[in-house]
């Protein structure tokens, strides 16, 4: 089976290997230039790529026709798409005889579009899981191939998350391929409630503490590191919540007033926010002990703008 590959991150890493290790023979591979102002935390499809002698293609526009014609030059059999960040248009998509298939970072039809691992804890959500699916026009619509769910836990943040997910794609990855290689597998369409987030931006993660505090708490560990953080303000200075936890609380006060040094304790519109580690833009990242030391926190609102 001979496959073009539109691959990044950490997952297109995986399903990359995995495609390799099932002796797919994959015609090229179409990925990113890594961005200088984003932290590269994961391994890059292009490094593999690179070490088996797979042409790697960082186009800017994926819908140029020239691209087009060099995926039909290619003849493939199967089109996949593991956490590629463009959409990639019906001509491409309409190509291979087997079809063209996308590895999505959700249980679909729930959570379609965008940053679906940083939605799902911010929901609450106790599952998630990756679907791969039929390329259709719509995103995230084509029918289902097979899925993988795993379990979130209360203290699991978007990296550990991830990193769930990257073993189970890897996992559904080398359980399909042979159905596909032998044109076996089958197509389910999606049915049942569906959702759909679109992208987020750094200045999604301002705290409202007039939410309650397990809100707070999954957006703080929704958007933590590698992801840009959630954050208030303290002197009209930003400072982001790296890690945090709610507790129960009955204090009379205003939601954003620190309410207790040690613990370092933040009232939310219900219970409190227990912070773990924080910065304020321009420092180091600290626990909470050191940052009491150095900033007057007691009876302090954090909130608001600079």
């Amino acid at each position: 089976m001979r496959a073009v590959v539109f691959a990044y991150q950490e997952v297109g890493f995986v399903c990359l290997e995995a495609l390799l290790e099932a002796g797919v023979e994959v015609g090229c591979l179409f990925t990113h230039e890594d961005d200088p102002d984003e932290e590269i935390w994961f391994r890059t499809p292009a490094a593999l790529a690179g070490q088996h002698g797979i042409p790697v293609f960082t186009p800017e526009n994926i819908k140029d026709e020239k691209w087009t014609e060099a995926v039909r030059d290619l003849r493939p059999d199967v089109i996949f798409s593991f956490y590629y960040r463009k959409m990639i248009p019906n001509s491409i998509l309409e190509i291979p005889p087997v079809g063209a298939f996308n590895l999505h970072g959700s249980l679909l039809p729930q959570y379609r579009g965008r940053c679906p691992v940083n939605w799902v804890i911010i929901a609450g959500e106790e599952k998630t899981g990756v679907t791969l699916h039929s390329m259709v026009e719509k995103p995230d619509a084509g029918d289902i191939v097979a899925q993988r769910e795993v379990t979130i836990g209360f203290d699991d943040d978007v990296l550990s998350v991830y990193g769930k997910l990257v073993e189970a794609a890897g996992s559904l990855m080398r359980d399909i391929l042979p159905k596909m290689k032998d044109r076996t597998f089958t197509r389910s369409p999606q049915t049942g409630p569906s959702s759909y987030f679109g992208g987020r931006k750094p200045e999604d993660g301002l705290i409202d503490w007039g939410r309650d505090a397990m809100t707070i708490y999954n957006l703080t560990r929704a958007v933590t590191h590698p992801y840009p953080g959630a954050f208030t303000y303290l002197d009209g200075r930003k400072l982001f919540i790296w890690k945090a936890y709610p507790v129960e609380s009955s204090a009379d006060a205003p939601p954003g007033m620190v309410i207790s040094e040690d613990p370092l304790l933040v009232n939310a519109a219900s219970g409190a926010l227990q912070l773990i580690s924080l910065q304020v833009e321009g420092e180091s990242e600290t626990d909470a002990a050191g940052f009491v030391l150095s900033h007057t926190l007691k009876n302090t609102i954090l909130g608001g703008h600079p």
